[in-house]
């Protein structure tokens, strides 16, 4: 409610306009309210006759329209937002949304469910799957990636003994560096293996779930790589039609995401995104969208922490509900429902207000 009501005291840029046009209108209604009254004083010789005319060029010309003409079209274009689990944070993201030329989403709990499970454990040495997936949700224990959650709830499910961590380290955008029982493991993706001097064997194994639009974690015990673990994540089930809408509006779709190019590339292919951004490191993203910007409007839409500065580099922010409280404070709109078809609604309804705030003028 709070956030509504500061959206609807608000200025929007368009607001600037009338001000700037009220600048000139209001003195020049006075200067032909004073030329009417002289005009009809002279010719009729009647004060009061020439004083009622006056006062009515100043009645019917009076600026209030053009004064409610923006303000009155945010309060509405808002309310419907928020009635429709769209929360528009200020009547300057309501403006600049009609004008996007790229969205950019986020994978992991945008595009995905952002609920990843296990769903293939692969020893790649002398090693169980018992004691691979034990390792693993040991190293993961302390982690709060949601790939993290997948494989020690993995872990639990099997009930498997988790082992004591030391000297835990998490590389963002690689993965973990840990010691469990005097030994060091280092457990990620194929950036951290290559990072470290791991040799990568069985590759058609882990290229294969990767096509699949698996996240393959690979785990190396003392530089020898010993095993993976497949996670795959859900399609929001609107994520295509949501993006098939975006098309048709004209706006270009990009989707952005620490995994490696194959995982990205079935993922797009599955929901009909054309253009994305692979093995992005957190701190990369808001690049990303920078370059963007420099060929038009951009909104980044995402939920997570690390989407944080690339929401506030975008010019419009969209942050999902369920997201973290720094994502959602850094968005300029945000989606209660997790919905990306409200991506595709809050733009529309950008595109209606300004049609209606030009109209009022």
């Amino acid at each position: 409610i709070k956030l509504i009501e500061e959206a609807q005291g608000s200025k929007a840029p368009i607001q600037r306009f009338a001000d700037n046009v009220a600048a000139y209108f209001v003195p020049g209604v006075l200067v032909i309210a004073s030329l009417t009254f002289f005009g009809w004083w002279v010719f009729k010789g009647d004060f009061q006759f020439a004083l009622i005319n006056a006062v009515s060029v100043l009645v019917i010309a009076c600026p209030c329209a053009l004064g409610l003409a923006t303000p009155t079209a945010i309060m509405v274009g808002t309310g419907k937002g928020a009635k429709n689990g769209i929360l528009i944070k200020g009547g300057e993201a309501l403006e600049t949304a009609h004008g996007l030329k790229y969205v950019v989403l986020d994978k992991t709990g945008t595009v995905t469910k952002g609920k990843p499970e296990v769903t293939d454990v692969l020893p790649m040495s002398d090693i169980s799957e018992t004691k691979l997936l034990e390792i693993a949700a040991s190293i993961e224990k302390d982690s709060e990636h949601p790939l993290a959650d997948a494989i020690v709830n993995r872990g639990k499910e099997e009930k498997v003994k988790f082992a004591k961590v030391t000297n835990f380290k998490a590389i963002p955008g690689h993965g973990i560096t840990a010691t469990v029982v005097k030994t060091k493991y280092y457990f990620g993706n194929m950036k951290l293996m290559n990072d470290n001097g791991v040799k990568v064997e069985q590759i058609n194994k882990i290229e294969s779930l990767e096509n699949q639009g698996k996240t393959v974690m690979m785990l190396s015990k003392n530089k020898i790589l010993i095993g993976a673990i497949g996670v795959a994540d859900v399609i929001k089930p609107t994520s295509k039609q949501a993006i098939s809408l975006l098309h048709k509006m004209g706006v270009k779709v990009y989707m952005i995401t620490g995994d490696n190019k194959r995982t990205a590339n079935a993922i797009a292919k599955k929901v009909g995104i054309d253009n994305f951004f692979a093995q992005v490191l957190p701190e990369d993203k808001a690049g990303h969208v920078k370059n963007l910007q420099k060929y038009g409007k951009v909104a980044m839409v995402g939920d997570g922490i690390n989407d944080a500065p690339a929401l506030a580099q975008a010019d419009i922010g969209i942050a999902m509900g369920s997201g973290t409280d720094v994502a959602m404070e850094t968005g300029n709109i945000v989606l209660m429902k997790d919905d990306l078809l409200d991506v595709a609604k809050a733009i529309k309804l950008s595109k209606i207000t300004m049609n209606k705030i030009k109209q009022n003028m």
